[in-house]
């Protein structure tokens, strides 16, 4: 196996054989097979929100100050987070498209920096579905070489 990610070694038990569930054979291979098609749809269909959300989160970073420093540097550090997460997921696509591990790893880091997003902004709906989805990225981890 290739090098590990950062925490990849420590965090693979808990999403893969002490997992509370694994997702059916089936389902996976149809992940593997549809995920980089649905993820390049639903990036080009969010542009306009996306591109909407950076304009308007662009012109509120300073009044959001206004509710105390506090929440200022949540809301700028969760746009941060937010267009990391978006970056990395762009840049795993060819790899995804193509199995292969850096895709993998790409796709692995912009959901652990959406989790960091969700626990910064104490988004539990954000936190369980990033946890779903990084069991299911584990799970489909031998698809990639």
């Amino acid at each position: 196996m290739a090098q590990s990610a950062l925490l990849e070694a420590e965090m693979a038990p808990f999403f893969t054989t002490k997992a509370p569930f694994q997702f059916p054979v089936n389902f996976r291979d149809g992940f593997v097979k549809y995920w980089p098609i649905v993820s390049l749809i639903l990036l080009l269909l969010s542009l306009p929100a996306i591109l909407l959300f950076l304009g308007i989160g662009a012109f509120l970073v300073p009044a959001s100050f206004v509710a105390g420093a506090g929440a200022g540097f949540g809301y700028t550090i969760s746009m941060v987070l937010t267009i990391v997460s978006l970056v990395l997921s762009v840049l795993a696509l060819p790899g995804l498209f193509n199995r292969k591990r850096g895709g993998w790893v790409l796709s692995y880091y912009a959901q652990l920096v959406s989790i960091l997003a969700g626990v910064l902004t104490i988004s539990i709906l954000g936190i369980i579905f990033g946890l779903l989805f990084l069991m299911l990225l584990f799970q489909v981890r031998e698809y990639y070489t």
